[in-house]
Formats: C-alpha cells, structure tokens, sequence
C-alpha cells in the first residue's frame, strides 16, 4: 500500500571491539628508591608505605577494567603492585623474569647525580639512543626484545583475549620499551615515550587480524598518575 513506511529487520548489535585485544603496563608503585632517585634496576627493592597504597589505589581502579589475566616481573616491587590488584580481582598472577627492570650493570645502586658526576653525560645519551648500555648493562632495545615475547606468546595461547584486557605489572623502563617494539617504532623515535610515574598506566590495543600483523595502537600513556619532576 503506498504511503507506508517499509519495515527492517531487526539485526543484533554487533560490538565494534569484540575482536579488539587491550594490554595493560601498569608501573610497580614508589620505593624509597625513586624517592632517593636512586637506580634500582635489577636490584630487589622492595614498596615503600607510600607504594603500597598506590597499589592498592591503583588496583581499585583497574579491577573493572574486564582482564583475564595479570602477569609481572618476579621483582618484589612490580610483584606485590600485581598482587594488590590479584586480591582484589580473584586473579593469579603469574611472574615472568623477562618483564624485569633494564639491568643498569655498574650504575644499578647510584643515585642520579652520583651517575652523573662519574659518567659525565652517560645519562642523557641513554635516555636519547635505545642503541646504548649503561657500563655491564643492557641497552634499551634488548630490553624491548627481551619483553615482546610474553606479549606474543599471549596473544598465541589466550584464545579469550579478545575483546577483554590482560594487564603486565613491571617498571618504567621495561614498559617505554615494550611499547615501543610492539609499535615498531625506529630506534631514533624511542625517546618520544618520555618517563611514567609511580602507578601510572599504558593502555595499548591490537586491531590486526593476526599474530604476525598485529596492527598495536597506543590508546594511553602515563594515565592516572601526575607527572613527577624525574620523569620529565
């Protein structure tokens, strides 16, 4: 009959994101350490009081954050963060020693101005050329090679990760370098990822179709977190 308005078929939503893997690089919380500016590196320090509660705040926040899975570095710092989050979301974590802190070889101990005054201008170079090692030390780029395995051995073995989010509690420098060969980005492009606060968050998401083409994005850097003088 003319004049009536033609019906559709009403067709279910389809979620835009369910094919959409989220990955989570949560900084361990402050040691008295980062308070002193003291290089830890591979050092075992362990959470101040101060740190503590960061993780415990910090895991209220993520906790609704729909992960599957939360791993860390086996260093007590970056381990109990995880742990705080592991309570309170029923979710075991699991440590991995390849998301340990970049080994800072003869600076590990070291205050930043110690560093400087017996290696004068080692630091800004590090922190400008991820080609460069600390004297005994990796660079950062091998940090970044050692890490991207458990990122893709993830997206291999937890066939539920789409569309649902699985969170690595690590440290600074592991997770500017983690995020910067998952992007694949050129060495010389590496400083653009500047420092994290204690607690603060990197939110990446994978939009590609498979393993091998991954298509990483970085949706988040340094989030929840205010940017403190020693990261800038």
């Amino acid at each position: 009959m003319s004049g009536e308005t033609p019906r559709t078929t009403d067709m279910p939503r389809v979620n835009k994101y369910a094919n959409v893997r989220n990955l989570l690089l949560l900084r361990h919380g402050q040691t008295e350490w980062n308070a002193a500016d003291r290089m830890q590196g591979q050092i075992d320090t362990d959470l101040s009081d101060l740190g503590r509660q960061q993780a415990k705040e910090a895991a209220r926040e993520l906790v609704s954050r729909n992960a599957i899975a939360v791993h860390a570095s086996d260093l007590r710092r970056a381990r109990d963060t995880a742990q705080a989050l592991g309570d309170v979301s029923n979710i075991p974590v699991i440590t991995d020693p390849r998301l340990r802190e970049t080994s800072l070889g003869d600076w590990e101990g070291l205050t930043h101005l110690e560093v400087d005054a017996d290696y004068p201008g080692a630091r800004v170079q590090w922190r400008m050329d991820p080609t460069y090692r600390p004297p005994g030390g990796e660079s950062k780029l091998e940090v970044g090679a050692r890490a991207l395995p458990v990122v893709r051995e993830l997206y291999n073995d937890r066939q539920d990760w789409p569309g649902r989010t699985i969170i690595l509690v690590a440290h600074g420098g592991l997770i500017a370098a983690l995020t910067a060969a998952l992007l694949d980005l050129p060495p010389q492009n590496w400083p653009a990822l500047g420092g994290l606060a204690n607690t603060s968050w990197v939110q990446l998401s994978s939009h590609g179709p498979d393993i091998d083409n991954p298509g990483w994005r970085l949706d988040v850097w340094n989030a929840a977190a205010k940017v403190a003088p020693d990261v800038l």
